[in-house]
């Protein structure tokens, strides 16, 4: 097998795969099928795509767009493999997408988007969070990057309305819902459901409202929080890691120093110090 694929999160719809392909100019192409409409991003490599859209030569930055049921090849004639963050969905996923987006059409009629730069600061994202292991990021940026396709796909602008009255106060309910449990899970389909809207409507709303994403915020009030408990006990650095909500030590001591501009421990002991 030229190719490996494994699973770096999924949910209800969803699911993304980091695929690795080692094929060269000597392996002949064969024909797959798409079983789910596909948004691939490439990180690294290029190669040919073929689909019943088009053919097309996708580079690092380029996304891959496929439909359910369509069949597709991929040939590396001009250089020796790629690797792609590949995105899957499914049919009543992309469906309420679409829906809420304003977008004119389901299927997509071209077989790539090349290199946006509208795209880049997501894509960015996307590769960080494979790098970091941070599979906690992939569910909301499942819904941004179905989104980012189908709108720059179709040559429509999700600019979507300023949100209402009840918008924010379901955002404000979410946030608080978010203070009190953020050392528990919390899904963003939870936090849609409990505001009886979609995850995309729930998303782009709350971005709009917050100034950030409901697992940037998350972040955020776990690390407020940890920072507190470093300043006010002397509970071991793990324990208060844990506590907050990470499953890990490595993970909290690298989003505390990203955060707060030092390690953990640098800063509880400069409070021993004052």
């Amino acid at each position: 097998m030229t190719t490996s694929a494994h699973r770096l999160a999924s949910g209800r719809g969803w699911q993304v795969l980091d695929v690795v392909c080692i094929a060269s100019a000597a392996d002949r192409p064969f024909e797959e099928e798409h079983r789910d409409f596909c948004v691939a991003a490439v990180t690294s490599g290029t190669f040919r795509y073929r689909a019943r859209q088009g053919t097309a030569m996708l580079a690092p930055g380029a996304l891959l767009l496929g439909n359910p049921g369509t069949c597709y090849e991929c040939g590396h004639e001009h250089g020796t493999g790629d690797r792609c963050l590949s995105f899957h969905f499914g049919l009543a996923y992309m469906e309420r997408i679409v829906a809420d987006a304003g977008a004119k059409q389901l299927d997509f009629s071209m077989p790539r988007l090349p290199p946006l730069p509208a795209l880049v600061p997501l894509l960015a994202e996307a590769e960080a969070a494979r790098e970091m292991a941070d599979t906690g990021a992939f569910e909301e940026l499942a819904l941004r990057i179905a989104g980012a396709a189908v709108t720059a796909a179709c040559g429509d602008t999700d600019r979507g309305r300023a949100p209402s009255r009840r918008d924010q106060k379901r955002v404000a309910e979410a946030v608080r819902r978010i203070e009190i449990d953020a050392d528990r899970p919390i899904s963003l389909a939870e936090l849609a459901d409990e505001t009886a809207t979609s995850p995309y409507h729930f998303l782009r709303t709350f971005r709009h409202v917050a100034g950030m994403t409901p697992y940037q915020f998350l972040l955020r009030a776990r690390l407020h929080r940890a920072a507190v408990r470093l300043r006010t006990s002397d509970q071991a650095i793990s324990a208060i890691a844990f506590a907050a909500g990470f499953n890990d030590l490595s993970t909290f001591n690298r989003r505390f120093r990203r955060l707060m501009g030092e390690t953990p421990g640098t800063y509880r002991a400069r409070r021993r110090c004052s």
